[in-house]
């Protein structure tokens, strides 16, 4: 029977009030706190919390507060323990879409890394007042475009039978981009891979879907600005970009955020991007460093974009004017499609040597000198250098012994003819510096940069105009008037119409660095110059032969990246399998391999490298196969776990040791052996 209500009534039972429990991600660095933590909402927040929102709650070991996300609304355990309340939510706008924490959970487990570091890759920190303004203002409508805009992007795919029905279709492909310059309607000068993918997004986008693309720097991001200015409307063009200032880049992040779709552009950290209704994710040159995230977990954008694509759909282009190992690997085991343009466009490379009889102590060959000389007469040539300065490599005049400075061991450098020699490292000038292996205080330039190059032309081409263009001295574009531009790797401007010719110096001391993969950097390199020639314009590749020359002569780029994979796979190198660095005390990597061994008993005799002596503690090399590969990262990120909650802190006063922390880094950019 019911209880008595005070009037005498029987009561009605009053149901029993259930729990809302939040799911919390915290914004901690620390592995062991990488998970969700359950926490009651308190009534007064109950409509404010919902899944996405940034919040701040207690953490119980430290007696403090800490920001985190709202991940979902969850139901307590049957254990009924309890626990602690949310504090406050600190911002009403979801910023942390589903689709978003499922790419970072993703690419963090790959990476045996923290969901955390890749939200802060990904979301921006909060501006208060561009929140405010976003949330006032109405919501972004979706984009209307011309007519002609489709048609226009319906004839530049062309070129690429079938690339138009792939893209629809969600498609994985790899594109050997045109290697042209080209204009825009207003003149602009682009390269045509800008306008190819251009064309790509609004296609994507006249579908009524949204189209992200990732390039490796603010010159590749203009050139693709410029190409879809034309085509979209402004409010449809997002740039997602590490240079723009907080409240601009805050409100770029709100407008991927909305329903309407868009284009994004942006550099490595554009991937993330969290647009509804994705239908294009395209990266261009991929093998640019500027790819590889320099931050904890260190996921490359490549891997970023292919877990994006497989989590959220829509199609994956991979372009360049040459092709990674990595991607043609993806095309080997049939996960990547290879899309050939109709129409074969490619510069026309010539090998270049010095002629019999020919003095070797001259940079630029008789051919390529004349080459240079007859194209002045119709317009721009460029000269590509490796290195910038004057003079970057000094060297004992007498026994050719690399001058270095006696502070710090760095290389010495000249910054112009007749200058104080003076510290690469240090700066320090080094003003009566002697040859510590034969006494002489001569000096000679060994090599010589950008400044000296362009030095050298001007004397040899008088009265031509000579622009230098490196990291100290950029240039954008330059026009249609003759002129020697000397420029370093990666550095080149575009010309309007294209270079009438192009010569390509130092790439015998090019392949000489100490660089798995420096064959495929100068491909590229070689490649992208050549890229802005004229049609027809001669590309003249300097003192280079071999494998890596055939391929650029022929432009043969992706069968030059088949062949390093065909080299690399029996030594068991990247990207034929994957490698991960296991730094740390050596007691702590002596005990993380032993676990993945057992936890992993496909790994083969050969499969770890070392422990090293690397820096305060040791180093190991994990190489495995793509198939064990959630096996050794989860367990490799266990031991990174178990490792940190071991870790002790310092008794108070005493200064802090060395922390006996383990560090993994999976699919390591540069392979130190």
């Amino acid at each position: 029977m019911p209880d008595e209500a005070p009037d005498g009534t029987d009561a009605v039972p009053s149901p029993i009030r259930r729990r809302r429990v939040a799911r919390v991600l915290l914004d901690s660095p620390l592995p062991q706190l990488d998970r969700l933590f359950d926490y009651e909402i308190p009534v007064e927040l109950a409509d404010e919390a919902v899944p996405g929102v940034r919040v701040r709650v207690p953490l119980r070991s430290a007696g403090r507060m800490i920001d985190g996300f709202l991940v979902e609304l969850g139901e307590p355990d049957a254990s009924d323990r309890p626990l602690s309340r949310l504090e406050a939510v600190v911002s009403p706008m979801p910023v942390l879409m589903p689709r978003l924490y499922a790419l970072a959970r993703s690419a963090a487990d790959r990476a045996a890394g923290s969901a955390g570091d890749i939200l802060r890759l990904a979301i921006p920190k909060r501006m208060v007042r561009a929140e405010k303004a976003w949330l006032a203002a109405d919501p972004p409508r979706r984009p209307e475009l011309a007519p002609e805009a489709r048609s226009w992007a319906d004839a530049v795919l062309a070129e690429y039978p079938g690339l138009a029905d792939e893209l629809a279709q969600g498609a994985r492909l790899a594109l050997d981009a045109p290697p042209q310059p080209t204009r825009l309607a207003d003149g602009t000068p682009v390269g045509a891979w800008a306008v190819l993918l251009a064309a790509a997004a609004v296609r994507t986008l006249a579908d009524g879907r949204s189209a992200v693309i990732a390039v490796p720097d603010h010159r590749d991001r203009a050139q693709l600005e410029a190409a879809l200015q034309e085509w979209i409307p402004a409010d449809a063009l997002v740039r997602d970009d590490a240079k723009q200032s907080g409240p601009t880049r805050y409100t770029a992040f709100l407008r991927t955020l909305a329903d309407a779709p868009c284009v994004v552009i942006g550099n490595r950290s554009a991937v993330y991007a969290p647009v509804a209704n994705l239908g294009l994710v395209a990266l261009w040159d991929d093998g640019d460093p500027l790819f590889g995230e320099p931050l904890s977990p260190g996921v490359h954008a490549r891997d970023a974009a292919l877990l994006r694509q497989e989590l959220d759909g829509g199609a994956l282009v991979f372009a360049g004017h040459t092709r990674t190992s990595d991607v043609e690997r993806l095309v080997g085991v049939g996960w990547v499609r290879d899309l050939p343009a109709t129409r074969r466009r490619s510069p026309r490379v010539v090998l270049t040597a010095h002629r019999e009889g020919e003095s070797r102590a001259a940079r630029v060959p008789s051919a390529a000198f004349a080459a240079a000389r007859e194209a002045l007469t119709q317009g721009p040539v460029l000269v590509q250098v490796s290195r910038p300065g004057y003079a970057p490599v000094l060297v004992c005049a007498s026994c050719r012994h690399p001058a270095r400075c006696v502070h710090c061991g760095g290389p010495l450098h000249a910054a112009r003819h007749g200058a104080v020699p003076a510290c690469t490292w240090c700066g320090r000038s080094a003003n009566a510096w002697k040859c510590p292996e034969c006494s002489s205080t001569m000096l000679r330039m060994a090599s010589s940069g950008s400044e000296r190059t362009a030095d050298e032309l001007g004397r040899a081409f008088p009265g031509t105009r000579v622009v230098v263009a490196d990291g100290d001295h950029p240039v954008v574009s330059v026009d249609e008037r003759p002129a020697l531009v000397v420029a370093t790797r990666g550095a080149e401007p575009l010309a309007i119409g294209g270079y009438r010719a192009v010569i390509l110096l130092d790439g015998d001391k090019m392949l000489m660095a100490d660089d798995l993969r420096i064959g495929e950097s100068c491909l590229r390199w070689w490649s992208n110059a050549a890229a802005l020639a004229a049609p027809g314009a001669p590309v003249h590749l300097v003192g280079v032969g071999g494998e890596v020359a055939r391929a650029l002569a022929t432009w043969t780029q992706a069968g030059y990246a088949r062949s390093e994979l065909a080299d690399r796979a029996p030594l068991r190198m990247p990207p034929t399998v994957r490698v991960a660095a296991v730094d740390g005390p050596r007691r702590s990597v002596d005990a993380a391999l032993a676990e993945l061994r057992r936890a992993v008993p496909e790994l083969s005799a050969e499969a770890v490298l070392g422990p090293l002596a690397h820096g305060e503690g040791v180093r190991a090399l994990v190489r495995f196969e793509y198939g064990l590969g959630a096996r050794v990262t989860e367990n490799l990120r266990a031991s990174v776990v178990s490792q940190a909650v071991k870790g002790r802190r310092p008794a108070k006063g005493r200064p802090a040791g060395t922390a006996n922390t383990l560090r993994v880094r999976v699919d390591v950019p540069d392979l130190d052996l």
